[in-house]
């Protein structure tokens, strides 16, 4: 218990340049706060004593603002930034290094028993207002942008935005840029949520534009085996005549 109270007070310095001292990170933080909390209720919980576990829980969101039922489980390391409105429900279960923003909610999608709440993998962070919902995966490292709606397994590193939450294609969107930046053009204040018909047409002529530009490097690499290729018979061939 104190080892979880300790890194639930030095993560914050890592994650709020707000924060200055540990007595006021003790002192003013419900998210914090909501976690020492949970910790307790949740031992409870697994005690099987459920009524205290929920009446103790029932305090702490009284008191923060935050509503973590205790069957949830919650890993080292977690952060949850101001924390007013966040809801974690009983079979989430939170990995270690996550961070979760106010109006967070770790929802279901089933009145049915049993896994029916989502599960964070490492290092998760979830952007203020966002709703994940059902028993789905959010893998290692990924993003969620503030009022996403999720309902379907993030893969790692991902960063999903919007209702329904979709995949940014961040590797797309860099080889966009680059291929803009060669051809003298910047599609200002253009991003990938954004649905004009011209702006879709422009993105499509980068993606062609990028694809050429792979397969002409391509093809010079391979033009260049060829003239090496040749070189090397036509120089075979002078040292043989040479001989004769």
């Amino acid at each position: 218990m104190f080892n979880h109270l300790k890194e639930d007070i030095s993560i914050v310095f890592d994650r709020d340049p707000a924060a200055r001292t540990h007595f006021e990170i003790l002192t003013t933080y419900p998210g914090v706060h909501a976690l020492i909390m949970h910790r307790f209720s949740h031992w409870l919980w697994q005690a099987r004593f459920y009524w205290l576990g929920r009446a103790f829980s029932h305090v702490g969101r009284f008191l923060t603002g935050i509503e973590i039922h205790p069957g949830a489980t919650i890993g080292n390391r977690v952060f949850i930034d101001h924390g007013m409105g966040v809801v974690i429900g009983e079979t989430a279960v939170i990995g270690d290094d996550c961070t979760l923003y106010h109006g967070v909610t770790l929802g279901g999608t089933s009145w049915n028993k049993g896994k029916r709440h989502p599960t964070l993998e490492q290092g998760v962070v979830i952007g203020a207002g966002a709703k994940v919902l059902g028993p789905i995966t959010i893998g290692k490292n990924a993003k969620i942008g503030s009022n996403a709606v999720v309902v379907k397994d993030v893969p790692e590193n991902a960063t999903a935005v919007g209702i329904p939450a979709r995949i940014l294609e961040e590797e797309k969107a860099k080889k966009r840029d680059e291929t803009a930046q060669k051809i003298g053009f910047s599609a200002y204040a253009i991003g990938d949520e954004n649905n004009d018909p011209i702006t879709k047409a422009i993105h499509s002529l980068l993606d062609h534009a990028s694809k050429q530009d792979a397969e002409l490097v391509l093809l010079k690499a391979q033009l260049a085996k060829i003239d090496d290729t040749k070189a090397d018979a036509e120089l075979a061939e002078a040292f043989a005549s040479k001989k004769h």
